[in-house]
């Protein structure tokens, strides 16, 4: 499968190590994202999944620099790309630019809030072209007709003079696709990218994205909250669960074998064919407050096999419990894993 040999034999395009982002509100301060770290290999298709709130974009964000301060702040961590720590460049700086956009593209979840409705479509990839790569105006159009065919956008021609509003909301998706690898950038992100389309449209889109990643060899982290995106389409997931990853492994080894009872719970909320009448199993209770996470593991509330050796004030690290495979919780660590 690609990605899992690149990921045994080279170092990692990406690596998130011990990333933390914090918000501080009037009620306190949100631990967002807690200690996350991830590997992103060259030419794979990463899934990062779990429910709203539980860090999945904003970790993203970090990422790209695009935590918006105040109220956000990255208080601790490395993103190391390409050989540098790009959290030690200012958000603004030169180095920071000619990064994001250009070497790691983010696709964000409404195109309407990222596409400027008093521009064409043709001028906005062309912004791109000139700033990044230096084109002059005529081949910076060429490049956007170009990247309009790419994408499936027919009549490319004459719809690069259009606007935005002009477009349906699977049109202007592929539109920010298009301009997510028009720099050919070596990681493309995408936030929720097809959440808000029908279910026809939101195939389209994935097929598209899964076929640019292979003709491009670019690297695509898919972040998600639906599971069947990611058995169809990545190689890794990582599961996260209030602001912390919870469970790591290729697809097969999390999907057919969760260890962690959050992901186990997250799988049997998917509707499956041959359930019949059988209602679906839902995770009882809430995401915790992050302002008021203490040190002992954040899903014991919520958690179906809780036992008393859960209720230690110690939060539950990630283990080891098979190659590529590591899951974050005490009963696993304890060796009586109900999840097995």
């Amino acid at each position: 499968m690609p990605g899992e040999d690149a990921g045994r034999a080279m170092e990692p395009l990406l690596r998130v190590e011990n990333l933390k982002v914090e918000f501080h509100t009037e009620r306190g301060t949100v631990a967002a994202v807690n200690d996350v770290s991830y590997d992103i290999y060259d030419g794979e298709i990463v899934g990062l999944v779990g429910e709203s709130g539980s860090g999945k974009t904003v970790s993203q964000l970090a990422v790209m620099q695009l935590v918006r301060t105040p109220p956000g702040l990255i208080t601790g961590g490395r993103v190391l790309f390409e050989g540098a720590d790009l959290l030690q460049y200012p958000s603004k700086s030169r180095e920071m630019r000619s990064v994001r956009g250009r070497k790691i593209a983010m696709v964000f979840q409404e195109p309407m809030t990222s596409l400027n409705p008093a521009l064409t479509v043709g001028l906005q990839l062309r912004e791109m072209l000139e700033l990044h790569l230096g084109m002059n105006r005529e081949a910076s159009r060429e490049r956007s007709v170009e990247l309009l065919q790419m994408v499936g956008i027919p009549d490319a021609e004459k719809r690069v003079k259009d606007y935005p509003h002009q477009f349906s909301g699977g049109m202007r998706q592929r539109v920010m696709v298009a301009m997510a690898i028009s720099c050919n950038p070596k990681i493309v992100i995408a936030d929720e990218a097809t959440t808000a389309l029908d279910a026809t449209t939101q195939l389209q889109l994935l097929e598209l994205m899964r076929d640019l990643v292979k003709r491009l060899g670019v690297s695509l982290v898919l972040v998600t909250h639906n599971l069947g995106v990611v058995a169809r389409y990545a190689h890794r997931v990582y599961v996260m669960y209030a602001g912390r990853i919870v469970e790591h492994g290729t697809v097969a080894q999390v999907l057919s074998c969760p260890r962690h009872p959050y992901t186990r719970g997250l799988i049997q909320c998917v509707p499956r064919p041959g359930l019949g009448d059988r209602p679906l199993i839902s995770i009882d209770g809430m995401p915790p407050d992050l302002i008021e996470l203490g040190s002992a593991c954040t899903f014991l509330p919520r958690c179906p096999y809780r036992e008393p050796t859960c209720e230690q004030e110690v939060l539950p690290k990630l283990e080891v419990v098979e190659p590529g495979h590591e899951v974050a919780c005490h009963l696993v660590s304890k060796g009586s894993d109900p999840c097995r």
